[in-house]
């Protein structure tokens, strides 16, 4: 059939991590033809992974060749979006010019986009995965494997609720998530970025590295997947500040210090709510410092906080012109932040950017730069705690960028 195994090693090297000693090949899925794939999402990052699986599950004989995307259906010009999406292999709304591979299916009920799924994708806004998740209850399979690309965090009635975790207990499958310098134009594009996978159960990091890795797009399994899960979420808001930084003329050396104190905001923030262990070392795999810079500078966030702070149009109204319709994660990520810190009396350990840019975002439109910078950086002082200045970062082997199967 000429589907291989494995995805392409990145200039012939072969030199898998120490976590991924001992590793065997994926079993085969129960289901003919190979593991059944669906996106649940067709935005901007949707398409953009779309692309990458479609692609990979149709050269791969464990994965089954038809991969269902679920579409919210929408008129683009006077045709369903999923009629074009299926006819011309193109999101000409989301991800336009560029090609979607032809066994990338548009579905516009998620039932039956979803049915007899073995490996579901979630990339939606994170303020719709409850409703979501609310329709496909009792129609998803026990030993489904769930990964969410979902930057964001939710309140619930005892604070912080990871995406992942909010998922699991609707749908009661295991979840692994996908965090990094993704910037979703430049993966359509090839070009070649790294990612994170935070997985907790080998065997489905295996299965998730094949189907999401190629030449271009190169994929690292860590088992810290709550901490990932939480870079992913807060660099948005971080991005926030940098935007407004770049939109009241502050300058690099004042971006720089938010980029910093919001770093050190994330692991400070990472050590008190994740039940798990929570290393440096994972802060500096993609989903951690290098998707942090990469949004600060070239993310959609950064973009709609800098209008924000030059033009004084409304959140909602920038969306519109900016971002076609797509949602912002940073100013709701930003609030929620803010009533968990505040349910949880941790206020006064968050005292830069993670609270401040929530209060920017809701500030008078008129914000001039002096009292943005009374906002914004009250507190460049902020210096990490001596646990976190302590730590020694953790000597591990290089990640690997070659195929999973063994030479």
């Amino acid at each position: 059939s000429g589907r291989g195994r494995g995805p392409p090693c990145v200039g012939g090297v072969k030199c898998p991590p120490s976590w991924w000693r001992g590793a065997v090949a994926a079993p085969p899925s129960p289901t003919m033809g190979g593991r059944k794939v669906c996106i649940v999402g067709s935005g901007n990052w949707g398409s953009a992974i779309a692309k990458i699986v479609g692609s990979n599950a149709a050269r791969l004989e464990q994965f089954d060749t038809t991969v269902n995307m679920w579409v919210f259906e929408e008129e683009v010009g006077g045709k369903k979006l999923t009629e074009i999406i299926n006819t011309q292999h193109e999101n000409v709304k989301y991800l336009p010019g560029h090609k979607l591979p032809p066994n990338v299916v548009a579905v516009p009920d998620l039932l039956k986009a979803a049915a007899g799924a073995d490996i579901l994708i979630f990339v939606v806004p994170h303020q719709f995965i409850g409703k979501l998740c609310e329709q496909l209850k009792d129609h998803v399979k026990k030993e489904t494997i769930g990964v969410s690309l979902i930057k964001g965090v939710d309140e619930g009635p005892e604070g912080l609720k990871l995406i992942s975790h909010i998922i699991r207990e609707w749908l009661g499958i295991e979840m692994s998530v996908l965090m990094g310098a993704n910037i979703a134009n430049e993966v359509a594009e090839e070009k070649f970025c790294e990612t994170t996978i935070g997985c907790k159960n080998l065997e489905h990091g295996h299965i998730l590295k094949e189907l999401m890795q190629t030449h271009n797009f190169r994929v690292t399994v860590v088992p810290e997947a709550d901490t990932v899960e939480i870079c992913g979420a807060l660099k948005n808001v971080v991005a926030v500040g940098a935007g407004f930084c770049d939109g009241l003329s502050f300058g690099d050396n004042t971006k720089a210090a938010v980029i910093r104190l919001g770093l050190m905001e994330m692991i400070t923030f990472a050590k008190l709510f994740c039940k798990g262990p929570v290393t440096s070392t994972t802060f500096l795999e993609s989903c951690g410092i290098a998707d942090l810079i990469t949004t600060c500078y070239g993310g959609r966030n950064r973009r709609v906080a800098e209008a924000f702070a030059r033009t004084g149009k409304s959140i909602e109204q920038l969306e519109k012109e900016l971002l076609n319709g797509q949602k912002l994660q940073g100013p709701q990520t930003s609030a929620e932040l803010n009533h968990i810190l505040k349910h949880k009396n941790l206020l006064e350990k968050f005292p830069s950017s993670l609270l401040c840019i929530r209060s920017a975002t809701r500030a008078n439109p008129s914000l001039t730069s002096s009292s943005a910078s009374r906002t914004i950086l009250p507190t460049c002082n902020w210096a990490p705690s001596a646990e976190t200045r302590r730590e020694p970062l953790p000597q591990r082997e290089p990640s690997c960028t070659e195929p999973l199967d063994p030479p």
